[in-house]
């Protein structure tokens, strides 16, 4: 089956396509000018065979060339300018391998888990000054190693230790940070009284608006503190937070249970407490802060305390290093 279309030009290149069998061919004939028109001489035909895949071929190549150029159009405008480097990954600071706190505090009464140790009860007129220091050793892969010192300091008591130290606690152990958990193990001495109490903490804290945290205190040696027996503290609290511009409040609220004897009383809850502490950063490194804490302690757990309700007040600076 064939088919012909024909465009006649004066002169010019005349083509005429034919459709055999589902193929295209287009006829070029030289046509001479009407002037010549009768003179014999030799037509030329030049026939060209065109296969319907090489218009494909032709389609399918203009499709990528065009989708090459947007592609290229895009990345220049969703990245950086040609010719130019892309800036270089943010590559945050290791963390120091020694980071610590210095704490500058007086406290209106020293509270031992519930225990009233100089027996204050609502008097604020023998204020105690209690410094402490820690410092944590980064190992790497979240874990730490702990030291640790707190110390107190008045004249209540004749000193065994000298001047008017009282106590002394010493700690070393390890956490682990994970998310934001941490797990804290420590080992410490209380150092009062010509003896020594052996302590060993274990503590379970979840980083959150509450921050709430479990605490294992269990006492392995009473040292001086013979009229108690070896056991175990578990405290568990919250210690919510929010800022008023520069200023940082945090509500601490904790409830505490003793077992048999270990404030000279029957096991039960020995504690629960509830206060709200202000700091304001002085530099960068320095912090002042304020606070003060209602306990309620129970005298069948805590017998010795003069008074089963009294508020605690602290002042002090810290400085972090």
């Amino acid at each position: 089956m064939m088919s012909c279309v024909t465009s006649l030009a004066h002169g010019v290149l005349n083509e005429q396509t034919l459709a055999v069998n589902g193929n295209s061919f287009v006829n070029r004939t030289d046509s001479p000018p009407e002037g010549l028109a009768n003179q014999h001489k030799p037509t030329h035909h030049t026939m060209k065979l065109i296969l319907p895949y090489q218009g494909l071929m032709r389609n399918s190549t203009l499709a990528v060339l065009s989708a090459a150029a947007l592609l290229t159009a895009g990345s220049l405008q969703a990245g950086t300018p040609s010719g130019k480097e892309a800036p270089a990954p943010v590559i945050e600071p290791e963390a120091p391998f020694v980071t610590g706190t210095l704490s500058l505090m007086a406290n209106t009464h020293f509270v031992s888990y519930g225990q009233d140790v100089w027996a204050a009860g609502g008097s604020w007129q023998d204020p105690l000054f209690n410094p402490s220091l820690e410092l944590s050793f980064n190992l790497g892969s979240g874990f730490s190693f702990i030291l640790g010192t707190w110390w107190d300091v008045n004249d209540n008591a004749v000193s065994s230790i000298g001047n008017r130290i009282q106590e002394v606690d010493v700690w070393a152990g390890f956490a682990y940070a994970t998310g934001d958990w941490t797990f804290t193990l420590l080992y410490q001495d209380w150092m009062y009284g010509g003896s020594t109490e052996e302590i060993v903490d274990f503590k379970v804290a979840y980083s959150s608006f509450l921050n709430p945290y479990l605490l294992l205190h269990g006492r392995t040696d009473r040292g001086a503190a013979t009229t108690f027996g070896e056991g175990l503290v578990v405290q568990t609290g919250i210690a919510p937070g929010t800022d008023l511009g520069p200023v940082s409040l945090s509500f601490p609220v904790a409830l505490s249970y003793d077992t048999d004897n270990f404030h000279g009383g029957q096991a039960g809850i020995g504690y629960a407490s509830a206060g709200i502490t202000a700091s304001i950063p002085l530099t960068k490194s320095i912090t002042a802060s304020i606070g003060a804490t209602y306990f309620y302690t129970n005298d069948q757990v805590i017998p010795g305390n003069p008074d089963e309700g009294f508020i605690m007040g602290s002042a002090g600076v810290s400085v972090s290093f």
